[in-house]
């Protein structure tokens, strides 16, 4: 079986805004091309996460870890999605799916940043 993962962000109205979090699920399937990648979105733009754990488990993710695309950790990040990965657990309960802290909880992400923002100016 394969891992799935899942890539968890806000959403827009503006198609734009989806290319950095569809490229982050690209640079994965290059690395890792056994995994399932998908990506998810809150609200704004398709698919949700309850459709796009489907598309994980069908395409042979035996194991999902879902990771929330997020800065901050507002209450999107601290209170929403935790809910909606227990709805995930309760709907897909043979499928181990574990639940990453958000991206701006890696201190390695924010060294990254602070480098780039150094090296730009």
């Amino acid at each position: 079986m394969k891992q799935g993962i899942l890539l968890f962000a806000h959403g827009s109205r503006d198609s734009l805004w989806r290319r950095p979090v569809e490229a982050i699920a690209e640079r994965i399937r290059q690395r890792a091309p056994d995994c399932a990648v998908a990506c998810a979105y809150l609200e704004l733009c398709e698919p949700d996460l309850p459709t796009a754990a489907i598309d994980l488990i069908a395409a042979g993710a035996g194991s999902i870890k879902a990771f929330p695309l997020f800065l901050g950790l507002g209450k999107h990040a601290r209170e929403d999605f935790p809910v909606l990965i227990a709805d995930l657990r309760r709907a897909h309960p043979d499928v181990p799916i574990t639940l990453l802290p958000a991206a701006g909880e890696h201190s390695a992400l924010l060294d990254l940043l602070a480098g780039i923002a150094l090296a730009t100016t």
